[in-house]
Parts: structure tokens; sequence; C-alpha cells
């Protein structure tokens, strides 16, 4: 397709690369039991592109986009595929002052846009598609705050990997061949008291944040004790250092008093994203949790794997048979730890955290 001045414009179902836009929603369903739920929901996200189509003709220089991540408990039924390799449930990590909570979240859609009405018009036909086939566990309407900053002041999302770094940090390759060029995603919601961070000085910010406030420069990195946000969620093992792609935005209903920010994460390596929250939550050392959750309570958490727009596509040809394919009972069980949570020696031992979108240029990505 093409805009008014003879220009490509892509539009694709699955865009885990799609750039920073001035709006965004996203929105978590639960399918439902019902014995039809599976192939409704089958068919209107195998046809997605269509979907985007419709609305995204209206403008398109708007740059819509929606990404589909599909969260484990319907992943079998779904796809009639066995799981990528790293899938699970969100696991709930519970810290000495601070808890990730896990909240239900079968389908996550990341809609992406310049414009709030063509998120809207492609939402608007998402849900009418799906109908009763599914029910709504959340949905946030985002926004672009300023030069890229979230409601406490900062740049979110400088940290992101750019370049080739991109679909190295982002895109499942040779280790599930079956899955590559998919991405697992997290997302969380956290809403903040301003107030009490407003309260504080610009100086124990940035000391929470690892960052100078008007410039975006990082400060030094502690050697021992009380670590900050940007040390805490940087990873690094002996292959490295290990990045996430964050695509975070603020939403806010001041009527009512609640500002916050939609955190979502697109990682190659779903260890990878869960040894940053256990960083932040737990502490490095243990104990000594990372501060910025004292103006940050996470509301939701629930994980999905984004598959190609090849494999999105051709799940209209599944058969309508709702029984799964035969699986290790312990894929479901979100107690269980894979080899990487149970090395604390192994790859990820020390980690790193970032969000954003493939191939925008460093200045237009958000990060934490």
């Amino acid at each position: 397709m093409t805009d008014g001045y003879g220009n490509r414009v892509p539009i694709a179902p699955q865009q885990v690369d799609a750039p920073l836009t001035r709006t965004a929603v996203f929105l978590v369903l639960v399918v439902a039991d019902a014995a039809d739920a599976m192939s409704t929901v089958r068919e209107v996200i195998s046809g997605l592109d269509d979907l985007i189509k419709t609305a995204g003709f209206r403008d398109l220089s708007g740059r819509l986009s929606c990404t589909v991540g599909i969260g484990a408990r319907v992943w079998d039924r779904l796809t009639r595929r066995a799981k990528p390799a790293e899938l699970h449930p969100f696991r709930e990590i519970v810290g000495p002052t601070h808890t990730a909570i896990a909240t239900p979240g079968d389908l996550l859609f990341h809609i992406r846009a310049d414009r709030a009405d063509l998120c809207y018009e492609l939402e608007r036909l998402l849900l009418e598609s799906l109908g009763t086939a599914v029910s709504t566990a959340d949905e946030v309407s985002g926004f672009r705050y300023f030069d890229t900053r979230d409601l406490l002041g900062f740049v979110d999302g400088t940290a992101n990997p750019v370049g080739p770094d991109l679909p190295a940090s982002t895109l499942v390759g040779d280790e599930d061949p079956a899955y590559a060029d998919g991405s697992y995603v997290v997302v969380q919601k956290y809403t903040h008291p301003l107030s009490m961070w407003q309260a504080l000085t610009t100086e124990q910010q940035e000391a929470i944040m690892g960052r100078r406030k008007a410039d975006n420069v990082e400060l030094p990195d502690a050697t021992s004790g009380q670590k900050s946000h940007k040390t805490l969620t940087t990873i690094v093992d002996d292959a490295g250092e290990h990045d996430i792609l964050r695509d975070n935005m603020p939403f806010a209903r001041p009527a009512l008093g609640e500002y916050g920010t939609y955190f979502i994460g697109y990682t190659r390596h779903l260890w990878v994203l869960e040894r940053m929250l256990e960083r932040m939550f737990i502490g490095d050392p243990p104990g000594l949790h990372d501060r910025l959750l004292d103006f940050s309570t996470p509301q939701t958490g629930s994980t999905y794997f984004a598959p190609s727009a090849a494999l999105l596509g051709a799940l209209a040809d599944e058969p309508d048979d709702e029984d799964g394919p035969d699986e290790p009972d312990d894929q479901d069980d979100p107690d269980e730890r894979t080899d990487h949570d149970e090395a604390p020696d192994g790859p990820g031992a020390d980690l790193s955290l970032g969000i954003g979108s493939l191939n925008p240029s460093a200045d237009e990505r958000t990060a934490s």
C-alpha cells in the first residue's frame, strides 16, 4: 500500500519492530471456555492483517500496527502446536517488600499508531469480531509524553538495543527453530503515587533511577549496597550484556488520581526479562530491592509469545478439534523452573532491562 505521495506504507499483523508512535492501546483478553471460542479466535487473529487494513486505510501515514501475543494457557489448543521452549504463565515474584503479581491473560493486542482514533477503530473491530469468544481482563490507552518521558519525568527507553542488536535481542533464532522470528512478551501495568515521588529532591530521584533527569546522562554504578534501577535492570553474564526491547507508555486519568506506566518488553529469551524482575523485586544483594518500586505499584502481570507473521497467518488452516497436543505436565505449571532459573551461576545470573520498537532511531525509543 502507498500513501498520497507514492511512498510504500507497510501494514503487517506482527510488527515487533514497529516504530515508536504517539499513541497505543494495550488490550489483554481471556478466551472463553465455550466450544467454538478457539475457532473464532483462530479465525480473527489469522486474519488480523485485513482488520489493520480496514482501519488503517483512513490515514496510511498514521502507522497503524498491531502485535498479537498468545498466552501459555491457550497456546496448544489455539495453535495446535507444542509451546515455544520458554513459554509459561507469568511467575509471581515475592520480594521482602514488593510483589510482582500474576494476573489473567490469554491474548495480548499491542495496537500502535500516531492517531488515537486509528487505535480505537482497530480495537473496536477486533472486539466486534471476537464477540463472546473473549472477555476483557485489562485495557489501557497510552500516550507519548513530551520527549519520550514517563510521568516520573525521566526519559524512558534509552537502553533499548539499536541496529543489528535489535533482532538479536528480541527475535527467537536457531535455538528454537519452529518459532524463529517470534518474540516473548511480558506486560505489567504500574501506577505511581506522583505526590510522593514529587516530594523527593531531584538528586534523590536521580539516585533511584541511575540517570540525570535533565539530560538522561547515566550516573556511575554503585559498587556495593543499594543499586539504582538502571543497574538492577542491566543483565550481564559471560556471554555479555543481554538486552530487551521496551515500548512503554504513560497513561493517566487525573480526575481519578491515576498515573502510571504500562511496561511492555519484547525479548528473545524470556529468562532475561524474568531475571531483571527478580533483581528489581528481590534485590541484588537480596533485600535491597529496586527503590523505584516504592513509587511504582504493579497492578497486572502476564506473559505471551508473539509468533511470526507467517505462523500467525497459518492458524486459519488449523483443524477445529479443541484437543491440544500432548505435552509434559510441567509446561503449564508456573511453579516449575527452567534450567536458567535453577542455575544461579548460569546464563543471565547477572543481567539488564530495556523496551521500544525495532528500527527507529535511538532518540525515538522508549526505555526505563
